[in-house]
């Protein structure tokens, strides 16, 4: 649980991490665009994984943990402790880059912007669309882990047992190609965990958490990694 934690709290620390190096203001990377936050990203679930990857199989993630164990890799009795090692991770890793980015967020006064240092915030919002995108996009997470990891290919199910390179790049490919319309969450502890960082940090000027939305990237990607679970089990 431990490592769990810590790969977790490595993944939001670097990946929100970019969101505010390329958003807020005065920071040298303000502007960067979004080639840089998808590789930053996939780059972050990498360190996350070589964090957590040789003890825990390195999930980092509660649709992960919820789908490995429906698809029948992973012990049900390990899935409530590896989602609260990995929410704590994630509110830590929030935490951490309100510390480090605090004059940043003084001089940035936009709301929106702040929020989506830490969370997600849809493009155009609508939340039935919205779901769907994060379903989809924990799909193609979760079915391509299982498919990379299918037979005897690794010992152990995870994100770490696949090493970390091949999940670096799934990460920056769901980014690339389909992380426009949400920002991608396609995991519960990236987007709530920070975003209950934000509403209990002293940020300034902040905006509300928007706790209306907050549902769909923790419902999407459970949905997402059981339709995942249940079409590798179908087909392979």
């Amino acid at each position: 649980m431990i490592f769990e934690f810590l790969g977790t709290m490595i993944l939001i620390l670097l990946g929100d991490g970019v969101c505010a190096n390329t958003c807020l203001e005065k920071s040298k990377a303000k502007g960067a665009g979004w080639v840089v936050v998808t590789f930053a990203w996939g780059l972050a679930v990498m360190c996350g994984v070589f964090v957590a990857g040789p003890y825990t199989g390195a999930h980092l993630n509660p649709a992960v943990s919820v789908g490995l164990a429906l698809a029948g890799s992973f012990d049900w009795n390990l899935v409530l402790p590896y989602i609260a090692a990995q929410m704590l991770g994630g509110f830590a890793g929030g935490v951490l880059v309100w510390m480090f980015f605090k004059d940043h967020y003084d001089a940035t006064p936009d709301g929106d912007t702040k929020l989506g240092t830490f969370c997600t915030i849809p493009a155009i919002r609508n939340k039935g669309r919205n779901l769907l995108s994060e379903i989809v996009g924990t799909f193609v997470l979760l079915f391509c882990i299982l498919a990379i990891g299918n037979k005897a290919n690794t010992p152990e199910l995870g994100l770490g047992s696949l090493g970390a390179f091949p999940v670096a790049f799934l990460i920056v490919a769901i980014g690339m190609s389909l992380g426009g319309t949400t920002g991608y969450a396609i995991n519960p502890a990236r987007d709530l965990a920070p975003r209950l960082a934000h509403w209990l940090m002293p940020i300034k000027d902040k905006r509300d958490s928007d706790w209306g939305y907050a549902w769909v990237p923790v419902l999407g990607p459970i949905i997402g990694a059981a339709i995942a679970a249940g079409l590798y089990i179908l087909v392979f």
